[in-house]
């Protein structure tokens, strides 16, 4: 293993590459930018391809163009530019077209600050692109190392699924600089776990069959298999048909070949869930690195607290939910997201609470001190603008 102090955009690119990312394009935002410049920097190296697009429109229809012509690729970008991508990304869905985006959350709406961490974008990444009708695979870091190991996997699901693949990561874990270490070897590779797919190209005739089957080669274009692409509804061979009969075809394999398959895309984090926890803490991404020191702390003092940290984002890991307890909801959001699926999936006589903050994260602290009233039965109030409880 090679050791550097580095931040999670410099692990991001490494893993892209290490994965066979040979094509990224992008466009310049904070806090994804240095993903972008380390692409600009190293890709050439290896053989692959770097574009700045005119906006992040053109970066993920380039991304989408790159990938149709046989080469895994890749784009970054914030959440103003996340929006963006709504469109192509319908495309990418719709052909299932294997891709890798990363969203590096900040505080919103719109630009925000540039320079804080923010997770406002926890349903706009499943609901990414207009008309329904798909699933979304999301994966969420709470590490640079562990954005490195993502996006390795990324590239691994999106070709397996053949469909874009999202890892919603925040500011502080691209911008943060921690110590992460870089495989050199392949053994070093298998111990730590990472996956790898070569691109495979389908030859046809049969491109989007109507099944929940994975691991069917995409479609490549140029390649002399009369492969189509268009983002109308389309037969099994790839033309364009307005039936509902197709419709609902295409709309059955969107949806149940990630549903059909969670077990390949699930990953999560469970902390003291054994002896029947009082109050189950969920968390995501940086804030659940605080969480789980104040996890700890309070068993420390004897009280019974649990945490779950999902890792896949979506499909939403609803297995994870069935205890009856008490949940709260820790995010790096004012109005609360993750809360609303937690509600969804709990047994209908748990209760359920919330506490966000907008660009900054919970110290143990406070934590500790919602921890208290909720063990005592009270409810959590609404402190003005400081912060905000369910």
């Amino acid at each position: 293993m090679k050791r550097y102090l580095e931040t999670g955009n410099f692990a991001v690119t490494q893993a892209a590459i290490i994965a066979g990312c040979r094509a990224f394009f992008g466009y310049p935002i904070t806090p994804a930018t240095e993903i972008a410049e380390a692409m600009s920097k190293f890709l050439p190296r290896v053989g692959g391809y770097y574009v700045q697009a005119e906006d992040e429109t053109a970066a993920m229809h380039m991304a989408v163009g790159a990938a149709l012509g046989g080469l895994k690729a890749m784009t970054a970008t914030s959440g103003p530019g996340f929006i963006l991508y709504a469109d192509p990304y319908g495309w990418a869905l719709g052909c299932e077209i294997p891709l890798v985006v990363l969203n590096s959350q900040r505080v919103g709406p719109v630009s925000g600050i540039t320079g804080a961490p923010g997770q406002g974008e926890f349903y706009l990444s499943r609901y990414v692109t207009q008309g329904g009708n798909f699933e979304t695979i999301v994966l969420a870091p709470n590490s640079a190392q562990e954005a490195f190991f993502l996006t390795v996997e990324a590239f691994y699901l999106s070709e397996r699924f053949r469909m874009p693949v999202t890892i919603l990561a925040d500011q502080l874990i691209t911008d943060g600089w921690e110590d992460i270490s870089i495989p050199e070897t392949d053994a070093e590779k298998e111990t730590m776990g990472l996956r790898f797919i070569d691109r495979k190209v389908n030859p046809g005739p049969v491109f989007y069959p109507p099944t929940d089957e994975i691991d069917i080669p995409p479609v490549v274009l140029g390649r002399d298999t009369g492969a189509l692409c268009s983002d109308w509804t389309p037969t099994e061979e790839g033309y364009d048909i307005e039936t509902v009969e197709a419709q609902h075809k295409h709309s059955y394999r969107m949806i149940y070949k990630v549903r059909n398959h969670k077990d390949i895309i699930t990953r999560y984090e469970a902390l003291f869930l054994d002896d029947e926890p009082d109050i189950i803490v969920v968390s995501y991404g940086t804030p659940s690195r605080v969480v789980k020191t104040a996890v700890k702390k309070a068993r420390e003092k004897g009280q019974k607290i649990g945490m779950i940290r999902p890792i896949s984002l979506w499909p939403f890991p609803d297995e994870l939910f069935k205890r009856k307890a008490t949940y709260l909801s820790v995010e790096l959001n004012y109005d609360g997201q993750m809360v609303r699926e937690v509600q969804r999936t709990v047994p209908c006589d748990s209760r359920v609470h919330f506490y966000g903050k907008c660009g900054e994260l919970p110290s143990v602290e406070e934590l500790h001190a919602v921890f208290d009233r909720l063990l005592k039965g009270e409810i959590l109030t609404r402190n003005q603008w400081e912060t905000e409880a369910w």
